[in-house]
């Protein structure tokens, strides 16, 4: 997502239901997405303790359930925000699809210190700006839907780099 072409909607316009509100609020990560400066990147950081919480569940499974669900639920709600955001086609401050691209980044990966983490936020950022195939063309699927996967796209590519690195070079990351 290129944060800085990218227009913010006013929070407050478009339908006025409580049902819109809420899934806007999700959506833009309790309002981190109305960050002037950097919204993704701002929003993201919500998906640190996310990742982590769910780093803390003994059962892959159970891990696996939990990114799928949080992953599936975010279609429906980011269509439910678009029309109260402007309806635009992804507005930067939805980042409910940034948020939960980072358990994706830190699946089965332990969240063991500063590097780790900070390598992986970086590796994520990087992978959701530049958007490496299929990810763009992922981002041009319809509504909510298009909005998410290249944000899960992100996640699995990042997730991939940052094993890479770490049996590359472990002993920088101790």
């Amino acid at each position: 997502m290129n944060e800085s072409r990218e227009k913010r909607a006013d929070p407050g316009s478009g339908p006025s239901s409580s049902a819109s509100a809420a899934a806007a609020w999700i959506a833009t990560g309790l309002g981190t997405g109305h960050s002037p400066v950097a919204p993704g990147t701002v929003g993201t950081i919500l998906g640190l303790p996310l990742a982590w919480g769910l780093g803390q569940i003994p059962s892959t499974a159970l891990v696996v359930v939990a990114i799928v669900a949080l992953c599936a639920v975010g279609v429906p709600i980011v269509n439910a925000a678009l029309p109260r955001l402007g309806n635009l086609k992804d507005p930067g401050c939805v980042v409910y699809d940034e948020i939960v691209s980072l358990p994706i980044t830190f699946f089965l990966v332990p969240m063991a210190n500063w590097k780790i983490i900070a390598l992986g936020f970086a590796l994520n950022r990087l992978f959701d700006i530049t958007k490496p195939p299929p990810a763009r063309q992922m981002e041009r699927w319809p509504g909510g839907l298009g909005v998410m996967a290249d944000d899960w796209m992100a996640g699995v590519y990042s997730n991939l780099a940052l094993r890479a690195v770490l049996w590359l070079a472990p002993t920088w990351f101790v």
